[in-house]
């Protein structure tokens, strides 16, 4: 009975975010909201703000669990857990929406994005989440006490979200990024006995499969900051929940490696390549993000330039499931 809650909680998920996609287009195109494809030689313009559709598969998929785990079993320990983690997402995707929709006609300054992401941390810290006790190499294991709420969750949260928005830009990058991240956290937590966290991943993780089937190239529609801080933001509000902080940083290692290309330009740098009339791109400047980095070997298209950043995403995955198993 178990296994048939968790997979139609995940097909909910799907369902919802693959009939919601399709009906946001229409919507978008209808009112406007679309944004210049930076890898199309003839500009053409895609709807945006895609992650509102996978938020609500999400949401769905994370609300059915819960009830059904509620009046079924009559039991949920972890119900204010997984609340406080929707919470988050709400906040957070709320967040994006302002930035998706200001920074579209005005523009949202840097120091704004981070202070904005951060009220996203407070349902998380308001329920204490977490385990306040971390193994630090040197120290050994510390206890953070009070400081693990009021500086480390808030950190984590707006850290992650920030973090994850910066690699971006190409069709399918974010949400399969996301798609490699929580199933190899959710992976994690499944096997460590934290299984409603695996839920709270791999409800995500579905949403943004049936997302990528209209994000995939050619993308008709752009995910924008609505999903790339909200499934940033889970990221972080997983490892919390499931004690798998240390595991989040080590599977971030490309986004740490985007933040040091992006501190080299005072974060003006930007992702996109240089498209020709063949739908090659290039980037014969310098390397301002890793999707640079393939361009540097030569034109390739904008599929090829995602699969090969998944690759490195995958070989991390990899690398940490050998380490911690």
């Amino acid at each position: 009975m178990v296994e048939v809650l968790l997979l139609v909680s995940f097909l909910v998920s799907f369902i919802i975010t693959y009939v919601s996609v399709p009906l946001w287009i229409k919507a978008a195109e209808r009112i406007g909201l679309k944004g210049r494809d930076m890898h199309s030689y003839k500009n053409r313009e895609v709807p945006e703000m895609g992650g509102l559709a996978v938020s609500a598969g999400f949401i769905a998929g994370v609300l059915f669990y819960i009830a059904f785990a509620t009046f079924y079993f009559n039991s949920n320990p972890e119900l204010i857990y997984i609340l406080a983690a929707l919470a988050t997402c709400l906040i957070i995707m709320i967040v994006g929406m302002l930035d998706d929709i200001l920074g579209w006609k005005i523009g949202l300054r840097k120091w704004q994005k981070p202070l904005l992401t951060s009220i996203a941390a407070l349902p998380i810290m308001a329920v204490n989440a977490g385990h306040h006790e971390m193994a630090l190499p040197v120290f050994g294991l510390v206890d953070f006490g009070i400081l693990y709420p009021l500086v480390i969750i808030p950190l984590a949260v707006t850290g992650a979200a920030n973090g994850f928005n910066m690699l971006a830009g190409f069709a399918g990058l974010e949400a399969g990024m996301g798609v490699i991240i929580l199933t190899t956290l959710g992976f994690v937590a499944w096997q460590t006995g934290s299984g409603w966290v695996a839920v709270i991943a791999l409800c995500m993780v579905t949403a943004l499969l049936a997302f990528l089937r209209y994000n995939w190239y050619p993308a008709k529609i752009f995910p924008g900051d609505t999903l790339t801080y909200t499934v940033g933001a889970l990221i972080a509000v997983v490892a919390i929940l499931g004690n798998m902080e240390k595991i989040a940083l080590f599977l971030f290692i490309p986004y740490f490696l985007e933040f040091a290309l992006k501190l080299r330009t005072r974060f003006q740098g930007e992702c996109f390549g240089k498209p020709d009339e063949r739908g090659l791109l290039s980037y014969p400047g310098r390397i301002e993000s890793l999707t640079h980095v393939p361009l540097r070997i030569g034109r390739l298209r904008e599929p090829q330039v995602v699969i090969l950043i998944f690759a490195l995403q995958f070989f991390v995955s990899g690398l940490t499931l050998l380490l911690v198993f």
